[in-house]
């Protein structure tokens, strides 16, 4: 699955030369936290309210109501806004972005394409339900967990056969290694017991099933 596939296209921006008042305006409108600076096309910064707050007079302030807001009315994006922005292409892979964003602890990844010409935003929010859609938690199905006793060539395609000698379909997979190996299905086969008899008869050890 590729950046493309789960990027948000036209995502709202803002201009450099608008104000943070502005700014929370869309945010509050739009339910949005985050929004690209765009100038002639081209991403030059990112504003989030992490920055917002920062830049923002505290609780703590003995300035009045009509001076905070008189102060956010006169501050521009470009004087606060990120400019050393991370950003990826829309080819990438979606793994790739959620390793970006794990290691720079950041939200999200505004999408550029040549000269830097906005396409898309991705965030975490975006992986996260790609994450939940590749493991089909919301279909119908039982989901089992099987711990593999040998790593070699071949497990996967003895695993299916368990299953297509049943006509049952395997819709989701996924493996896992943590010391011990893994493998995680979800099949559309509604009756788990009879998932968990089919593998258990095969000689498989069968960690969970839901």
């Amino acid at each position: 699955m590729y950046v493309k596939n789960r990027m948000t296209v036209n995502p709202v921006c803002i201009h450099p030369d608008q104000t943070i008042s502005e700014v929370l305006d869309l945010m509050h409108d739009h339910s949005i936290h985050r929004l690209p600076v765009i100038e002639r096309g081209r991403l030059v910064g990112l504003v989030t309210e992490g920055v917002v707050a920062e830049n923002s007079p505290s609780n703590a302030t003995s300035l009045s109501m009509h001076e905070i807001n008189y102060l956010l009315s006169k501050t521009k994006v470009k004087d606060i806004m990120i400019k050393k922005v991370f950003t990826i292409s829309p080819e990438a892979l979606l793994e790739e972005a959620a390793d970006v964003m794990e290691t720079r602890d950041i939200g999200c990844l505004p999408v550029v394409g040549e000269d830097s010409v906005l396409l898309g935003i991705i965030t975490r929010n975006d992986i996260l339900k790609a994450f939940v859609e590749l493991l089909g938690y919301h279909q119908k199905g039982t989901r089992v967990v099987i711990e593999m006793k040998e790593d070699k060539p071949g497990v996967i395609m003895e695993l299916s056969k368990v299953f297509t000698d049943q006509t049952i379909n395997i819709t989701h997979f996924a493996a896992h290694r943590n010391g011990v190996s893994e493998m995680v299905l979800r099949v559309d086969e509604l009756d788990k017991n009879k998932v968990r008899r089919l593998l258990e008869d095969k000689g498989y050890k069968v960690v969970s099933v839901l």
